[in-house]
């Protein structure tokens, strides 16, 4: 295995993408968080479940006889199972591919032409977790497969990469009025919608728009002004500010920490 191996993606507009796979080290790290934030999850409902639990039963017994107590046993273990379950399915897709412990780790699942996962295959990688977490068969799957998958990814059809960008680029130049826009774009948009292949098509037209005719860049800048707008939810920006002024603060705003 490689330590940082890349990916490449092709996108709907023909672009193509190259990301670093998460590697098996960052998503040991993330899970580790998830585990202790999903730990306290479950021990806060047994605590409650034990609490109220024991006078239904009571209860129960009378009306049910001996039965009510297996059932009430059955529930508690389904609802452990979800709970487990639920979370990663949960985050996962109302994260666009990221649980608390991705996002802190810096990576994010997605489908394998790079596009945002479903909610089925969530579901596909939640249910799987446990089998690829017996004798470390997803750790064993993860060093020793190319594309560095554990068994709920394979089925899935999902891949883990970095998601944290590249910043840096030597044929990138970015002007002064971007680098003080780019502020309150974070204020004014919400960049959180903004996924990893949307920055990297960016970036791609910012670093060739040198090379392009005055016509093609100027149809090409407001196109994918138009279309980043209507991702990060950005109804009103000011009249001054031009299509490649605002792609310019939105590669910059996309790459700060606090996103």
């Amino acid at each position: 295995m490689h330590l940082f191996n890349r990916i490449k993606f092709s996108t709907p507009e023909s672009v193509e993408l190259e990301f670093t796979l998460a590697g098996i080290g960052s998503r040991t790290w993330a899970l580790i968080i998830d585990y202790n934030i999903l730990g306290l999850s479950l021990a806060l409902f047994i605590f409650i479940w034990v609490s109220i639990s024991a006078q239904l039963i009571d209860i129960g017994l009378e009306i049910f006889g001996t039965g009510f107590g297996l059932w009430m046993t059955a529930i508690a273990f389904l609802s452990l199972f979800l709970i487990y379950t639920g979370y990663f399915v949960f985050f996962e897709t109302i994260w666009q591919g990221q649980t608390p412990g991705k996002r802190i780790a810096k990576i994010r699942v997605v489908r394998d032409d790079g596009r945002p996962l479903s909610i089925q295959q969530a579901v596909l990688r939640s249910l799987l977790r446990p089998i690829d977490e017996s004798l470390f068969i997803g750790a064993l799957l993860i060093m020793f497969n190319k594309s560095e998958k554990r068994l709920g990814d394979l089925v899935a059809g999902t891949i883990v990469i970095q998601a944290q960008p590249v910043i840096t680029s030597a044929n990138l130049t970015i002007s002064e009025e971007a680098k003080l826009f780019y502020m309150s774009l974070q204020k004014i948009s919400d960049l959180s919608q903004l996924l990893p292949d949307d920055f990297a098509i960016i970036r791609e037209y910012l670093q060739r728009r040198n090379g392009m005719s005055n016509k093609a860049r100027a149809s090409l800048s407001i196109k994918l002004s138009e279309q980043v707008k209507s991702i990060i939810n950005l109804t009103i920006m000011p009249a001054d500010i031009s299509s490649d002024v605002f792609l310019e603060a939105v590669y910059l705003a996309y790459q700060q920490p606090e996103f």
